[in-house]
């Protein structure tokens, strides 16, 4: 049972997470999982998707890293407008943030190829662009994202030559 009642339908090949908690709880954006983008640290992916709304306004972008947590960070976030070309960026930006999560943390990249082909499916009650939403009928984009960075990192895996050890 995964505690958000999508399991009764569900049924196997699908993961559902929601927030931190749990054994897929470090696939939140907020999981305490500090990246690295661009040579600047940032506590957790969603510091750095909400810095990514105000390029040009780098005082705000060091107000959102040094937030305390996602809810901060977010209403930091909110206080001006975003940047005008944010739908058409945000999804890069996150896919860069997800990249540079699991680039990092060997464990949680384990967990998330672990994962094999399942679905992986952020449950939200309201986000219907990176979750499933109340009704169930989100995109879903945090959990393509996912499995798009899984792909890359099974390719990767697979792709990787075993150096073998030098003759004497």
């Amino acid at each position: 049972m995964d505690g958000t009642g999508y399991d009764s339908w569900l049924g196997a090949g699908h993961i559902v997470f929601q927030g931190r908690a749990g054994k897929w709880g470090g696939f939140s954006n907020d999981a305490p999982y500090p990246i690295v983008v661009e040579g600047v640290e940032w506590p957790t992916v969603e510091h750095y998707f909400q810095a990514a709304k105000h390029p040009d306004c780098p005082w705000l972008q060091a107000a959102i890293r040094r937030s305390g947590d996602r809810a901060e960070a977010q209403r930091l976030a909110r206080s001006r407008p975003v940047r005008s070309d944010w739908r058409g960026v945000r999804d890069t930006v996150m896919l860069t943030a997800l990249r540079a999560k699991f680039a990092l943390h060997h464990r949680l990249a384990a967990l998330l190829l672990s994962t094999g082909d399942d679905e992986l499916i952020q449950h939200t009650t309201r986000d219907t662009y990176w979750g499933r939403g109340e009704m169930c009928d989100g995109r879903n984009r945090l959990g393509e994202l996912l499995m798009l960075v899984r792909d890359e990192l099974s390719n990767a895996k697979r792709g990787a030559v075993e150096c073998p050890a030098p003759s004497e």
